[in-house]
């Protein structure tokens, strides 16, 4: 089944509105989460207000293990906006598909596009040397980060560059794209078998469905965790 995306064009820019849709579906989400969690804080948490210190006390936790314990709190917020932005996005298509005429999709996860993944992987690079520069002055970042140990590193530094972003989206998509191909596979099975398939479809599509919910959750985790080992490489001295 060949899918398409709703595509649309200002000038002579195309979008993918599906995508776009699908991105602010994943915003409002979690802004809707964070704000009704946030609501009539207490001293003595409970309920809701228990589960978001849960989940920032996880991501801090995160942190903590790759970055001196000095800087947590100057990027724990920045981890958990990000853990919480991939973990929601990784979800949405894996839980269900909307495919209407013509093989249009209409419901996706915003991470099954390269083009996203890759540019929030060179998002996140970008704001490790943004975060490097404003710590140590641009002159002292380049330094550390270039030519320390020794200046004949350069070529290999610049060359870590560019497969950091490679590796670092490429992976998340990968996972989340192979995630929603086989739902995809298993749903056109049914319509090829008819009725007959559902003893087996159903089944191995609740299978599959709790297995990449899983790995949603492991590559958000991941992603998490290589930016945070980034940044380090960025903000602590050679």
């Amino acid at each position: 089944m060949d899918e398409r995306s709703l595509l649309f064009h200002i000038g002579p820019i195309w979008f993918d509105g599906t995508i776009i849709l699908m991105t602010l579906l994943t915003c409002i989400i979690i802004f809707a989460v964070v704000f009704i969690c946030t609501r009539n804080l207490q001293m003595k948490p409970k309920g809701k207000q228990n589960f978001i210190e849960w989940a920032i006390d996880f991501v801090r936790g995160v942190a903590s293990s790759q970055l001196p314990k000095r800087e947590v709190r100057n990027y724990d917020f920045y981890a958990f906006v990000l853990f919480l932005f991939i973990f929601v996005a990784n979800e949405l298509g894996l839980i269900t598909k909307i495919v209407i005429h013509d093989d249009l999709t209409l419901w996706k996860s915003p991470t099954a596009d390269p083009v996203v993944t890759l540019g929030m992987a060179f998002m996140v690079i970008l704001l490790t040397h943004f975060f490097g520069v404003k710590k140590m002055g641009t002159k002292e970042y380049l330094v550390n980060s270039y030519l320390r140990p020794v200046g004949i590193v350069l070529p290999i530094k610049l060359l870590e560059e560019f497969t950091n972003v490679i590796t670092l989206g490429l992976r998340l998509y990968g996972n989340i794209f192979a995630g929603e191909v086989l739902l995809g596979l298993i749903a056109s099975m049914v319509n090829n078998l008819g009725w007959l398939s559902l003893p087996l479809a159903v089944p191995l599509e609740m299978i599959w469905i709790g297995f990449s919910l899983f790995i949603g959750a492991i590559q958000a985790y991941v992603f998490v965790i290589l930016a945070m080992v980034f940044l380090d490489n960025k903000i602590e001295e050679e």
